[in-house]
């Protein structure tokens, strides 16, 4: 399963989100040692919640790279909001990650 790494700073009531995912986002086009091509799998959907609400939804495909880092600010924050990132892959895994802001 693909690891989230995921931290929060809050400054001024922003909550700077900055989130890394394992992921081989592989395009189905490349090939391994033996020349045979490695299958498609890619993060097709990821969502970010702020307490709960959703406030971003992407629709990536095979034009992301492996490991994507997304960087992004939440306005209104306070400390001891929640910040949860949820992905799903075009090969039905998916995964999630919440902080609590400090």
């Amino acid at each position: 399963m693909s690891k989230i790494r995921l931290k929060t700073k809050l400054s001024n009531n922003e909550i700077t989100v900055k989130t890394i995912i394992s992921h081989p986002m592989d395009t189905g086009r490349k090939k391994d040692a033996e020349g045979q091509i490695i299958p498609k799998h890619f993060i097709k959907k990821l969502s970010c919640y702020h307490n709960n609400e959703l406030v971003l939804d992407a629709d990536w495909g095979t034009g992301v790279s492996k490991n994507p880092y997304l960087s992004f600010i939440i306005s209104n924050g306070a400390s001891g909001d929640t910040v949860t990132i949820k992905w799903l892959d075009n090969l039905n895994q998916s995964s999630e990650q919440s902080v609590t802001v400090s």
